[in-house]
């Protein structure tokens, strides 16, 4: 009679064994699940400083722009704070500033960076000075340049409009003429385009020769292997410096508040209150109203509003540049 050898311990008519650390249908969603803490585990860093300095803060920021709160007293009121915005003649001319600011000096500093980039790529002997001579201005510390600026533009003791004076004509007043305010906070920015300008240098430095010898020979004049070749190549960077350049103008502070306060005469008067946006609110920003509202006025409530209003403008102005840059991409590569 021919013996039956008993089947294994934990197998039947169902396969292998079940148990922990088994091949069966059970092991690879163990493997999933490892996989997953694994994945999860690399990224709690990221997730930590993501939920702590982003999550927390942007839902903290919502919940105290329905109430009235200045430090002291929590008290919920709807969408007041939203209502009072809309009516804010200030916030309004901040605004107005702000977006000015974004949609002239941002591309002015891109198209200024670009150009000097590729001018630079043309010069055979002094190059490395030149590099330097434009990147120093944007290493000077934003309060020394913006003093020196306003120093240098003043119509009574600047040397340029001492020099053009002796010349047959004369510089508008930037700083003290609310017609020419912002296009001063213009040229300031144009000063200090190193930051721009090195980053473009570095991304034509690494467009392929061969390709501008190709389409040489294929007869491409220069505006031509500039249009096709260099734009293209380079649209990545262009579009890092428009976003960026968008996203630290909507946070734009420093300069105008010192430009309103050294052309006003009130630099040295330490302790004292200054309304921002002299002349006559041409040099007020959005940031500055927020901060106002907020550090000053102590109206927090509707300072997280002017907060959200800026994220939400950063986010939307974002979009759209990456989606014309991609756009732009596509084309070109069809």
């Amino acid at each position: 009679m021919t013996s039956v050898a008993p089947a294994p311990s934990g197998a039947g008519p169902g396969g292998p064994s079940r148990r922990a650390g088994g091949t069966g249908r059970w092991a690879a969603p163990r493997a999933r699940r490892r996989r997953r803490l694994q994945v999860l585990a690399f990224l709690s860093p990221w997730l930590a400083g993501f939920g702590l300095f982003f999550a927390y803060p942007l839902a903290a920021t919502v919940y105290f722009s329905f109430t009235r709160y200045n430090l002291f007293t929590l008290e919920y009121v709807g969408l007041d704070n939203y209502r009072f915005l809309l009516n804010d003649g200030d916030a309004a001319t901040a605004m107005r500033n702000t977006l000015w600011l974004v949609a002239i000096v941002v591309p002015l500093r891109v198209l200024f960076g670009l150009g000097v980039a590729q001018l630079l790529t043309r010069i055979r002997r002094g190059g490395n000075l030149l590099r330097s001579v434009f990147y120093l201005p944007y290493l000077i510390p934003p309060v020394s340049a913006t003093v020196a600026f306003v120093f240098v533009l003043n119509p009574g003791t600047g040397p340029f409009p001492t020099i053009t004076r002796r010349l047959g004509f004369t510089l508008p007043d930037f700083f003290n003429d609310a017609a020419w305010a912002k296009p001063g906070l213009g040229l300031l920015g144009l000063w200090a385009v190193g930051d721009v300008m090195i980053i473009l240098l570095a991304a034509l430095l690494n467009v392929p020769k061969s390709l501008y010898e190709a389409a040489s020979i294929d007869g491409a004049g220069p505006w031509a292997r500039f249009r096709h070749i260099t734009l293209p190549t380079v649209s990545p960077v262009l579009a890092f410096a428009a976003v960026t350049g968008v996203i630290q103008t909507l946070q734009y502070f420093t300069q105008a508040m010192v430009a309103a306060k050294v052309a006003s005469g009130r630099a040295d008067l330490a302790g004292t209150h200054f309304a921002p946006g002299y002349p006559g609110g041409s040099t007020l920003t959005f940031p500055q109203w927020l901060y106002d509202e907020g550090f000053r006025q102590f109206n927090m409530g509707y300072a997280c509003v002017l907060a959200l209003v800026m994220f939400v403008l950063a986010m939307a102005f974002t979009l759209v540049l990456l989606r014309q840059f991609r756009a732009f991409a596509g084309e070109e590569a069809s």
